[in-house]
């Protein structure tokens, strides 16, 4: 079951980016006085009394032109509104209602999207005054809040995630969970009809005219697959914030309900940033990966340039070198067996379990060969045994005496030193250390 999602709205430096850090206890979008300054945007997962959710932070400020910008609020709060289980409508109460908070609220209302209306720096009891002018939005009671100093933020997340479902342990599937994912217009929708054989999705040249996000499902090598596929905007978007951040939020969802993502990458365009982002969401969020170069019917070649490809990715995903690449063509079905058998293969590698007895005679010796670096008293530090806490992802939990003086360097000897042994190509693994005498 895909979480919840939650989508802070509102005009330009009211403070959604100031809450958001707030709720999620990071400090990890960009806070300015400058309105607009959130140009990327974020997400993060959290949770409140048992019930974890997916925070959305919507940027809406586009710099060069008041009508763009105009636009881009109006889409970016019309596509918050289509996808997200509750809407956090963010305002300002130190400068009261804005013409900018009626327009959004007359969508809000029309959408039929349970939506919470949060009042913004009311700092102090005395200043609660200023949220009864809200109630002319007519989106219910107006709720009083500090993103800033943190009053009140408790009974905001009470509201907010009241009705959702708790947490609970998924019930592992047979069935193999596939997310076809990637920025706009790499050819998604292409390789997922290409998979099946059909025509299922419409496909343009115009980022982003997926229209419906519907899961398929095939069987290959005797294996049932569910295709997730990343649909596009539901209407025609003219500008490209927009375009890329429905894009982001689809792409959240589906890591949310995948075992394996298919990250696509456009050939004719090499590796770019947004393709290293979306790698990296895949990764955080323990899915196993594959990297596919689409369109490869597109470029010039010659025996050597599938390794070239490969040896750049790596070279600019170093700390990813566990996931496995292959080149593809949606157009002329070029390697799509062999995709599905990579992914096949990456789901059998996230669902094994190392016994106990098998993973302690391997890897002890390797530790006690290079063991961590001491602590800053000159104490030893030993590693005593370790275990795989689940699969699935895959977690590994090895005992010692001084957790907290393990660095980060030495965690990743010890995951090369497990891929070195057991494999788990394209699957992301969780080590952990634990306090042991």
């Amino acid at each position: 079951m895909s979480k919840p999602l939650v989508a802070i709205v509102g005009r330009p430096n009211v403070g959604k980016s100031t809450l958001f850090n707030r709720i999620i206890g990071v400090r990890r979008a960009i806070v300015h006085d400058t309105p607009g300054v959130t140009r990327d945007r974020h997400y993060a997962e959290t949770d409140w009394g048992g019930r974890a959710f997916i925070l959305i932070d919507t940027g809406g400020y586009v710099p060069d032109s008041e009508d763009v910008f105009e636009k881009a609020v109006r889409e970016q709060v019309a596509v918050s509104i289509e996808e997200a289980s509750v809407v956090l409508f963010l305002v300002d109460g130190r400068e009261g209602v804005h013409p900018m908070d009626r327009e959004i609220a007359r969508m809000l209302r029309r959408s039929g999207r349970p939506v919470v209306l949060a009042v913004n720096k009311i700092d102090s009891e005395r200043h609660e005054i200023e949220t009864a002018q809200f109630h002319e939005l007519g989106l219910g009671e107006p709720f009083p809040v500090s993103a800033l100093s943190g009053r009140r933020s408790g009974d905001l997340l009470d509201r907010i995630a009241k009705g959702f479902p708790p947490m609970e342990a998924e019930e592992p599937s047979e069935r193999i969970r596939l997310a076809v994912v990637g920025r706009p217009n790499v050819g998604k929708s292409s390789v997922v009809n290409a998979m099946l054989g059909t025509e299922r999705s419409i496909v343009t040249e115009i980022p982003g005219t997926t229209r419906d996000a519907l899961d398929s499902y095939l069987t290959h090598g005797g294996r049932d697959i569910t295709l997730i596929d990343t649909a596009g905007l539901r209407r025609r978007s003219k500008v490209k914030e927009s375009v890329e951040f429905f894009s982001t939020i689809r792409t959240v969802k589906s890591l949310e309900q995948c075992d394996v993502a298919l990250c696509l990458i456009d050939a004719t365009q090499g590796l770019t940033h947004q393709d290293i982002d979306v790698v990296s969401q895949a990764v955080d969020r323990s899915c196993g990966v594959v990297i596919g170069v689409n369109k490869w019917d597109l470029i010039e070649k010659d025996d050597r340039t599938a390794r070239h490809v490969e040896r750049v990715i790596t070279e600019r995903l170093p700390t990813y070198d566990f996931i496995p690449i292959v080149t593809l063509s949606a157009v002329t079905r070029q390697r799509i067996p062999k995709t599905l058998d990579l992914c096949i293969s990456v789901y059998d590698e996230r669902r094994k379990r190392i016994p106990t007895a098998t993973l302690n005679e391997r890897i002890l010796e390797i530790l006690r060969n290079t063991p961590p670096p001491s602590t800053p008293t000159g104490r030893d530090v030993n590693i005593f045994y370790a275990t795989q806490a689940r699969e699935a992802p895959p977690v590994f939990v090895f005992f010692t005496n001084e957790p907290k003086h393990i660095p980060e360097s030495y965690r990743r000897f010890v995951e090369r030193a497990l891929r070195d042994s057991f494999g788990f190509s394209g699957v992301p693994l969780s080590i952990r250390f634990r306090k042991k005498s």
